[in-house]
Protein backbone atom coordinates (compact mmCIF):
# COMPACT_ATOMS: atom_id res chain seq x y z
CA UNK A 1 0.00 0.00 0.00
CA UNK A 2 0.99 3.60 -0.55
CA UNK A 3 -1.32 4.87 2.19
CA UNK A 4 -2.90 3.11 5.16
CA UNK A 5 -5.32 4.71 7.62
CA UNK A 6 -5.46 2.91 10.97
CA UNK A 7 -8.51 3.79 13.06
CA UNK A 8 -10.19 2.45 16.15
CA UNK A 9 -13.74 1.98 14.83
CA UNK A 10 -15.44 1.61 11.48
CA UNK A 11 -16.40 5.21 10.47
CA UNK A 12 -13.44 6.89 12.25
CA UNK A 13 -11.31 7.05 9.11
CA UNK A 14 -14.19 8.45 7.07
CA UNK A 15 -14.81 11.20 9.61
CA UNK A 16 -11.19 12.27 10.08
CA UNK A 17 -9.47 11.66 6.74
CA UNK A 18 -12.03 10.31 4.28
CA UNK A 19 -11.50 13.11 1.80
CA UNK A 20 -7.74 12.57 1.85
CA UNK A 21 -8.14 8.84 1.30
CA UNK A 22 -10.50 9.46 -1.62
CA UNK A 23 -8.08 12.00 -3.10
CA UNK A 24 -5.15 9.59 -2.82
CA UNK A 25 -7.19 6.83 -4.47
CA UNK A 26 -8.13 9.18 -7.33
CA UNK A 27 -4.46 10.02 -7.75
CA UNK A 28 -3.77 6.34 -8.39
CA UNK A 29 -2.29 5.43 -5.02
CA UNK A 30 -3.00 2.09 -3.38
CA UNK A 31 -5.04 2.96 -0.31
CA UNK A 32 -6.25 0.81 2.59
CA UNK A 33 -8.11 1.20 5.87
CA UNK A 34 -7.51 -0.93 8.96
CA UNK A 35 -10.19 -0.77 11.65
CA UNK A 36 -8.93 -2.12 14.96
CA UNK A 37 -12.36 -3.08 16.39
CA UNK A 38 -15.74 -3.99 14.94
CA UNK A 39 -17.80 -1.53 17.02
CA UNK A 40 -19.66 -4.26 18.87
CA UNK A 41 -19.89 -2.19 22.07
CA UNK A 42 -21.48 0.82 20.41
CA UNK A 43 -24.89 2.01 21.55
CA UNK A 44 -26.32 1.80 18.04
CA UNK A 45 -26.10 -0.90 15.39
CA UNK A 46 -24.06 -4.08 15.71
CA UNK A 47 -20.73 -5.46 14.54
CA UNK A 48 -22.39 -7.12 11.54
CA UNK A 49 -24.27 -3.97 10.53
CA UNK A 50 -21.19 -1.80 10.89
CA UNK A 51 -19.14 -4.25 8.83
CA UNK A 52 -21.60 -3.90 5.96
CA UNK A 53 -21.63 -0.12 6.35
CA UNK A 54 -17.82 -0.04 6.37
CA UNK A 55 -17.64 -2.00 3.12
CA UNK A 56 -20.06 0.39 1.42
CA UNK A 57 -18.18 3.41 2.78
CA UNK A 58 -14.83 2.15 1.49
CA UNK A 59 -16.36 1.67 -1.94
CA UNK A 60 -17.73 5.21 -1.83
CA UNK A 61 -14.24 6.53 -1.14
CA UNK A 62 -12.71 4.41 -3.87
CA UNK A 63 -10.69 2.46 -1.28
CA UNK A 64 -10.36 -1.15 -2.42
CA UNK A 65 -8.73 -2.67 0.65
CA UNK A 66 -10.18 -2.70 4.17
CA UNK A 67 -9.34 -4.97 7.08
CA UNK A 68 -10.41 -5.40 10.69
CA UNK A 69 -7.93 -6.42 13.37
CA UNK A 70 -10.65 -8.01 15.52
CA UNK A 71 -9.61 -6.34 18.79
CA UNK A 72 -12.17 -5.64 21.54
CA UNK A 73 -14.30 -2.54 21.21
CA UNK A 74 -14.21 -0.35 24.35
CA UNK A 75 -11.52 -2.67 25.73
CA UNK A 76 -8.65 -1.62 23.50
CA UNK A 77 -5.22 -1.83 25.17
CA UNK A 78 -1.63 -1.46 24.06
CA UNK A 79 -0.25 -4.86 25.01
CA UNK A 80 2.20 -7.40 23.59
CA UNK A 81 -0.72 -9.31 22.11
CA UNK A 82 -2.45 -6.35 20.46
CA UNK A 83 0.85 -4.93 19.17
CA UNK A 84 1.66 -8.25 17.54
CA UNK A 85 -1.74 -8.29 15.84
CA UNK A 86 -1.29 -4.79 14.41
CA UNK A 87 2.33 -5.52 13.42
CA UNK A 88 1.12 -8.42 11.29
CA UNK A 89 -1.41 -6.18 9.53
CA UNK A 90 1.26 -3.55 8.86
CA UNK A 91 3.57 -6.21 7.46
CA UNK A 92 0.69 -7.45 5.32
CA UNK A 93 -0.17 -4.03 3.84
CA UNK A 94 3.43 -2.68 3.85
CA UNK A 95 2.39 1.00 3.60
CA UNK A 96 4.75 3.88 2.93
CA UNK A 97 2.54 6.39 4.76
CA UNK A 98 0.23 5.72 7.71
CA UNK A 99 -2.52 7.99 9.04
CA UNK A 100 -3.27 7.56 12.75
CA UNK A 101 -5.76 9.10 15.16
CA UNK A 102 -4.48 12.08 17.12
CA UNK A 103 -2.96 10.88 20.44
CA UNK A 104 -5.38 12.99 22.54
CA UNK A 105 -9.12 12.38 22.54
CA UNK A 106 -12.14 11.88 24.76
CA UNK A 107 -12.79 8.34 23.52
CA UNK A 108 -10.31 5.94 25.16
CA UNK A 109 -10.20 3.72 22.07
CA UNK A 110 -9.08 6.67 19.93
CA UNK A 111 -6.19 7.52 22.25
CA UNK A 112 -5.11 3.90 22.67
CA UNK A 113 -5.41 3.23 18.92
CA UNK A 114 -2.96 6.04 18.22
CA UNK A 115 -0.38 4.80 20.70
CA UNK A 116 -0.85 1.14 19.80
CA UNK A 117 -0.58 1.70 16.06
CA UNK A 118 2.42 4.02 16.41
CA UNK A 119 4.29 1.39 18.46
CA UNK A 120 3.32 -1.32 15.98
CA UNK A 121 4.66 0.77 13.08
CA UNK A 122 8.06 0.77 14.74
CA UNK A 123 8.05 -2.86 15.86
CA UNK A 124 6.97 -4.05 12.42
CA UNK A 125 10.40 -3.07 11.14
CA UNK A 126 12.37 -5.20 13.59
CA UNK A 127 13.73 -8.28 11.81
CA UNK A 128 13.64 -10.39 14.98
CA UNK A 129 10.23 -9.30 16.24
CA UNK A 130 8.17 -12.47 16.67
CA UNK A 131 5.23 -11.83 14.37
CA UNK A 132 4.18 -13.18 10.99
CA UNK A 133 5.29 -11.39 7.85
CA UNK A 134 8.45 -9.82 6.50
CA UNK A 135 9.78 -6.81 8.42
CA UNK A 136 8.47 -3.47 7.20
CA UNK A 137 8.50 -0.02 8.80
CA UNK A 138 6.38 2.78 7.30
CA UNK A 139 8.32 5.83 6.17
CA UNK A 140 5.84 8.48 7.31
CA UNK A 141 3.29 8.75 10.11
CA UNK A 142 0.58 11.41 9.95
CA UNK A 143 -1.89 12.23 12.70
CA UNK A 144 -5.41 13.22 11.68
CA UNK A 145 -6.13 16.49 13.45
CA UNK A 146 -9.81 16.92 12.57
CA UNK A 147 -12.29 18.25 15.15
CA UNK A 148 -9.64 19.19 17.73
CA UNK A 149 -10.63 21.70 20.39
CA UNK A 150 -7.13 22.08 21.83
CA UNK A 151 -4.94 24.72 20.11
CA UNK A 152 -2.85 22.41 17.93
CA UNK A 153 -1.91 24.10 14.67
CA UNK A 154 -1.99 21.72 11.68
CA UNK A 155 1.35 20.93 10.08
CA UNK A 156 -0.53 20.96 6.79
CA UNK A 157 -4.05 20.77 5.38
CA UNK A 158 -5.10 18.64 2.41
CA UNK A 159 -7.46 20.27 -0.07
CA UNK A 160 -10.42 17.88 -0.31
CA UNK A 161 -12.73 20.19 -2.25
CA UNK A 162 -12.85 17.74 -5.17
CA UNK A 163 -13.49 14.70 -2.94
CA UNK A 164 -15.68 16.20 -0.21
CA UNK A 165 -18.80 14.73 -1.82
CA UNK A 166 -17.18 11.28 -1.68
CA UNK A 167 -16.32 11.80 1.98
CA UNK A 168 -19.93 12.69 2.77
CA UNK A 169 -21.26 9.80 0.71
CA UNK A 170 -19.08 7.44 2.74
CA UNK A 171 -20.21 8.96 6.05
CA UNK A 172 -23.85 8.65 4.96
CA UNK A 173 -23.27 4.89 4.62
CA UNK A 174 -23.23 4.64 8.43
CA UNK A 175 -26.94 5.08 8.91
CA UNK A 176 -26.89 3.05 12.13
CA UNK A 177 -24.51 5.57 13.68
CA UNK A 178 -25.25 8.97 12.17
CA UNK A 179 -28.85 9.30 11.01
CA UNK A 180 -30.33 11.96 13.27
CA UNK A 181 -27.04 12.37 15.17
CA UNK A 182 -25.63 15.70 16.34
CA UNK A 183 -22.26 14.43 17.56
CA UNK A 184 -19.88 11.54 16.93
CA UNK A 185 -16.48 10.47 18.19
CA UNK A 186 -14.46 13.61 18.81
CA UNK A 187 -17.14 15.86 17.25
CA UNK A 188 -18.96 17.76 19.96
CA UNK A 189 -22.54 18.96 19.35
CA UNK A 190 -23.29 22.56 18.36
CA UNK A 191 -27.00 22.14 17.67
CA UNK A 192 -26.39 21.40 14.00
CA UNK A 193 -27.10 18.03 12.46
CA UNK A 194 -23.91 15.97 12.29
CA UNK A 195 -23.69 16.14 8.51
CA UNK A 196 -23.97 19.94 8.59
CA UNK A 197 -21.40 20.10 11.38
CA UNK A 198 -18.91 18.05 9.34
CA UNK A 199 -19.37 20.43 6.42
CA UNK A 200 -18.82 23.43 8.69
CA UNK A 201 -15.66 21.95 10.17
CA UNK A 202 -14.30 20.92 6.76
CA UNK A 203 -14.97 24.40 5.40
CA UNK A 204 -13.01 25.88 8.31
CA UNK A 205 -9.99 23.70 7.61
CA UNK A 206 -10.27 24.51 3.93
CA UNK A 207 -10.28 28.22 4.68
CA UNK A 208 -6.85 27.87 6.30
CA UNK A 209 -5.41 27.04 2.87
CA UNK A 210 -7.82 29.25 0.88
CA UNK A 211 -9.80 26.22 -0.33
CA UNK A 212 -13.47 25.20 -0.04
CA UNK A 213 -12.90 22.11 2.10
CA UNK A 214 -9.87 20.66 3.85
CA UNK A 215 -8.61 18.01 6.30
CA UNK A 216 -5.84 18.90 8.79
CA UNK A 217 -2.86 16.75 9.74
CA UNK A 218 -0.02 16.93 12.26
CA UNK A 219 3.48 15.48 12.12
CA UNK A 220 6.01 15.30 14.93
CA UNK A 221 8.85 15.99 12.50
CA UNK A 222 9.40 19.15 10.47
CA UNK A 223 8.09 19.07 6.91
CA UNK A 224 10.71 19.58 4.20
CA UNK A 225 10.18 22.12 1.40
CA UNK A 226 12.09 21.68 -1.87
CA UNK A 227 11.15 24.94 -3.59
CA UNK A 228 10.08 28.00 -1.60
CA UNK A 229 9.02 29.75 -4.81
CA UNK A 230 6.29 27.15 -5.37
CA UNK A 231 4.78 27.31 -1.88
CA UNK A 232 1.01 27.56 -1.80
CA UNK A 233 -1.44 29.57 0.36
CA UNK A 234 -1.31 33.33 -0.12
CA UNK A 235 0.18 35.23 2.82
CA UNK A 236 -1.53 38.61 2.36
Amino acid sequence: MDLLAIAAHPDDAELTCGGTLARAARQGHRVAILDLVAGESGTSGSAAIRQREAARAAAALGVRFRGNAGLRDAHLHNTDETRRTVVEWIRHYRPRTVILPFPIGRHPDHRIASELARDACYLAGLARYDANGRPHRPFKILYALAYREDPVKPTFVVDISATFARKMKAIHCYTSQFDGAKQAGEIFPTGQHLYELIETQSAHYGSLIRARFGEPFFTQETVEVQDVVELGVQSM
